[in-house]
C-alpha cells in the first residue's frame, strides 16, 4: 500500500504535464528599452530579439532580412507600438537607422530611439510600449534609465532599472529627474522571483536537498532521525543558507566581470549538479551532503543567474542595486519552496511511505537532469520531457497541495512505520548498550 501513494503522486504529476505546452528550462523571453533622459530630448535605443520578433509579427525574419525586404515593415510595426504622453499631450518619438547587433549570444534588431516634448522640456512622461508583448505573453521588456548628462555629456554610465513591460502592464512613468533607487530595486527583485519560480532546474536542485533534510545519515544509508522536528528545520536552514552563500559570491564576482565562464558548460553543470543531489537523496553519498552539495553547486547556480542579468539588460543598471534585488528575489523564492514542501516533508518522514516517496522523486528528478545533461550538451536535440517539467513548475500550489495530502493520508493510515520491506531502513536504528545513537544533524 505504501508503494501505491508516491506512483499515484507521480501519475498526477505526469497527466497534468501532458497538459502543458513546451517550454525551456529557463522560460524568460526579454527585449531592452534603454533610455537617456535629458533637458529637451530622451534619446536611447530598442533591442529586439529577432526570433521573438519573428513569432509577433507572424514571419519568417533572418538577420539579413530584418536589414532589406522586411525593413520598412518592421520599422512601421515598431513604431505604431511605442508612444509616449504627458498630461495629455503626446510627444514625437522617432526611430533611427535600425542595425543587427549580437546581445547575449543572439541577434537583436536595433533602434535607436528619440522622444522629444512639443514644448523642449522633458517632464515626467508616460512610456507606451508593446513591440512583441502584444502578442507574446511571457515576453518580458526591461526598461533602464540614464540622468546625469551635462549639455548633453554623459558624465557617468551609471542607469537604473525604471521597471518591467509586460502583456499585464504595457506602460511605465518616465521621471524627469534622478528616479527612486527603490523602485529599480523592486523591478530586479520581481525578476529574481520569476526566474527562480520559473526555472525548474533550480527549483529541482533545491527540492532534492530538502527531501532527505528530515532524515540522518548512518552506515551508508538514510535512516529516520528519531529527533525532534526543530533539529529537521536547523539541517534545512543549514542547506539554504549553503546554496545562498555559494551563488551569492559567484553571482557577484561574474555580474561584476571579474569571473566569466560560457553559458553551455554552465548549464550543463546545473543538469548534473541536480543529478548528483538526486543520488544523495537515494543514498548518502557523505556526512552532510547535501550542505556540501548545495554551496559547491551554488557556484554554478550563481554562474547561471549572473549571465542572466546579462541577457535581460539588467548589467546597464547600478550593480549594486541589482545585486541585491535579484538576490533578493532568488532569496524570497527559496524561503517560499522551503515554507511550502518542508512540513508535509516532515510529516511523511515519520510514516512509512517516505523510503518509497524519496526514492520515487529522486529517480524523477534524476531523470529530468540527464534529459537536461543531454540537450545542454549538443547531444540530443530536445527534451522529452520539457512539457512535464514546466507543468510542475506553473502549478506550484497543486504540487505542494499533492504532497500535503499524501502526508495527512499517509500519517492517518500509518501513524507508526513497520519495519521496512525495500531494504532501504529509513527508521531510527537499534543502539546497542555503551553507544550513542547518531545526532539527526550528522548527516
Amino acid at each position: 500500500m505504501r508503494h501505491l501513494f508516491p506512483a499515484l503522486l507521480i501519475a498526477v504529476f505526469l497527466l497534468v504535464g501532458g497538459l502543458a505546452s513546451p517550454a525551456g528550462a529557463h522560460p524568460m523571453s526579454t527585449s531592452a528599452v534603454l533610455l537617456d533622459v535629458q533637458e529637451d530630448r530622451v534619446e536611447g535605443e530598442v533591442q529586439l530579439p529577432i526570433d521573438r520578433l519573428a513569432v509577433a509579427v507572424h514571419r519568417d525574419l533572418t538577420p539579413a532580412g530584418v536589414l532589406g525586404a522586411d525593413r520598412a515593415f518592421l520599422k512601421r510595426y515598431t513604431a505604431e507600438h511605442i508612444s509616449a504622453a504627458a498630461h495629455g499631450t503626446s510627444w514625437t518619438v522617432t526611430l533611427g537607422t535600425p542595425s543587427v547587433r549580437t546581445i547575449d549570444a543572439v541577434a537583436h534588431l536595433v533602434y535607436p530611439l528619440e522622444i522629444r516634448p512639443p514644448d523642449g522640456h522633458v517632464t515626467d512622461f508616460d512610456l507606451r510600449y508593446d513591440v512583441i508583448v502584444e502578442e507574446l505573453l511571457t515576453h518580458r521588456v526591461i526598461v533602464t534609465v540614464r540622468y546625469d548628462f551635462d549639455r548633453g555629456i554623459l558624465k557617468t554610465d551609471d542607469a537604473e532599472t525604471l521597471g518591467v513591460v509586460d502583456w499585464n502592464n504595457k506602460s511605465l512613468k518616465v521621471p524627469a529627474g534622478e528616479g527612486s533607487w527603490l523602485k529599480g530595486f523592486a523591478a530586479t527583485a520581481g525578476l529574481g522571483i520569476e526566474h527562480v519560480g520559473e526555472g525548474a532546474d533550480h527549483l529541482l536542485f533545491l527540492l532534492m536537498l530538502l527531501i532527505p533534510a528530515p532524515l540522518a545519515a548512518a552506515g551508508g544509508r538514510w535512516r529516520a532521525a528519531g529527533a525532534p522536528a526543530r533539529r529537521s528545520v536547523v539541517r534545512v536552514v543549514h542547506v539554504v543558507s549553503a546554496f545562498a552563500v555559494g551563488h551569492s559570491l559567484t553571482l557577484a564576482l561574474a555580474a561584476a566581470g571579474v569571473i566569466h565562464v560560457p553559458s553551455r558548460p554552465v548549464e550543463t553543470l546545473i543538469a548534473f549538479s541536480i543529478a548528483v543531489s538526486a543520488l544523495h537523496a537515494i543514498r548518502p553519498l557523505v556526512a552532510r551532503g547535501e550542505v556540501l552539495i548545495a554551496s559547491g553547486f551554488g557556484l554554478v547556480h550563481g554562474l547561471a543567474f549572473a549571465s542572466l542579468i546579462g541577457e535581460l539588460g539588467l548589467d546597464r543598471g547600478s550593480l549594486v542595486t541589482t545585486l541585491l534585488g535579484f538576490n533578493l528575489g532568488i532569496e524570497l523564492t527559496q524561503l517560499l519552496v522551503v515554507a511550502l514542501m518542508m512540513p508535509s516533508l516532515l510529516v511523511l518522514a515519520r510514516t512509512a511511505v517516505y523510503p518509497a516517496f524519496r526514492i520515487g522523486v529522486a529517480l524523477l528528478g534524476l531523470l529530468f537532469s540527464v534529459s537536461w545533461m543531454l540537450e545542454r550538451a549538443g547531444l540530443t536535440s530536445f527534451d522529452p520531457f520539457e512539457g512535464v517539467q514546466m507543468s510542475l513548475v506553473g502549478h506550484p500550489l497543486l504540487v505542494a497541495g499533492s504532497v500535503a495530502a499524501l502526508a495527512a493520508l499517509a500519517r492517518g493510515l500509518a501513524p507508526r512505520a513497520p519495519a521496512p520491506t525495500d531494504g532501504v531502513d529509513d527508521r531510527p536504528a537499534a543502539v546497542p548498550d555503551g553507544e550513542q545513537r547518531v545526532p539527526a544533524d550528522a548527516g
